[in-house]
């Protein structure tokens, strides 16, 4: 069996077309489908259940990226897990089959597929989705510490599989404000394991953040960076490097594709990600009462005020 776990809240019309898509798919294994409710206002879990999925209500302050995912996986009956965003869906009904096909290859812990950005996305989504997720599929391995990277530990919850023994001996961490994924990667690395991007397995999901948001969602990955692919205090000088380079590349890709009238939006919209990403590395600078200003997850930081460092 195959569990596809989904955290949900306020989900609407997202929330049936992914849910549609799954059940659309063509794949030998029985399908269930475990949605986290957190105490959605807009009918989501109602909705859940009448598209056959097994919901699991949880308070909207007990939700956290980790430990709901965590919960989900020891609800779910199948020896596969599979994780996605209610705001995501498949391109067609090979999505699951090909999504868990290399899990029968020993040692690859974790599957994780493409995303593209949905019809109508602004072209500095369009850029950021191709530039993470592109057309080659890759195997990520990591003998030591000090081949974890960006490149290396990219994983994401939005599209991904992974045996359920294996989380629930390695479960995602539950005290990161996000990133749970990356973080999960690099220690199944550095356990020994493979990960895997296979580029056929596709789905659409994309955000239209504001500024503001961007900004936001940009501080939360930045306070997440030291133990999600960077265990080393370089998580700053790293992410300005990554940063700047990542921002030539989509200049240039505007220009190249046609887009030139989006430059201006994206130089305001890139400073706005990368002034989120230097502040969220400096995180344990700032007072609690302003991480909860600048966080997309301003509930996170009355739990957890202080991050624990990597180890």
């Amino acid at each position: 069996m195959i569990s596809v776990v989904i955290p949900v809240r306020n989900g609407g019309e997202d929330l049936r077309r992914c849910l549609e898509g799954v059940a659309r798919q063509r794949v030998g294994e029985e399908v269930e489908v475990v949605v986290i409710d957190s105490a959605s206002s807009d009918g989501s879990d109602e909705l859940a259940g009448e598209l056959g999925a097994r919901v699991h209500r949880i308070a909207a302050e007990d939700f956290d990226h980790g430990a709901s995912r965590n919960l989900g996986a020891e609800l779910a009956r199948g020896e596969i897990l599979v994780f996605t965003s209610q705001d995501a869906y498949p391109v067609d009904e090979r999505w699951l089959a090909r999504l868990t096909a290399p899990l029968a290859d020993e040692g690859v812990a974790g599957v994780y597929g493409r995303q593209i950005a949905h019809h109508g996305a602004r072209p500095p989504e369009v850029y950021f989705l191709d530039f993470l997720y592109g057309p080659d599929r890759r195997v990520q391995r990591a003998a030591g510490p000090e081949q974890l990277s960006m490149e290396t530990t990219l994983f994401s919850n939005v599209t991904s599989a992974m045996p359920r023994e294996l989380l629930l001996r390695f479960p995602f961490a539950a005290d990161l404000v996000m990133s749970e994924d990356q973080e999960w990667a690099a220690r199944l690395l550095l356990a020994g394991y493979r990960i895997v991007y296979e580029p056929e397995a596709v789905v659409r999901h994309s955000h239209p953040y504001t500024i503001r948001a961007a900004f936001k969602r940009f501080f939360d990955s930045g306070a997440s960076a030291e133990r999600a692919f960077m265990p080393v205090p370089e998580s700053a000088r790293v992410l300005r490097r990554s940063a700047v380079s990542y921002g030539r590349g989509e200049l240039a890709w505007l220009w190249r594709h046609g887009h030139r009238r989006w430059i201006p939006y994206a130089v305001v919209y890139e400073l706005a990600k990368f002034a989120g990403l230097q502040l969220g590395a400096r995180h344990r600078r700032l007072p609690v009462g302003l991480k909860r200003r600048l966080s997309a997850h301003p509930a996170f930081w009355l739990r957890r005020p202080e991050l624990p460092p990597n180890t």
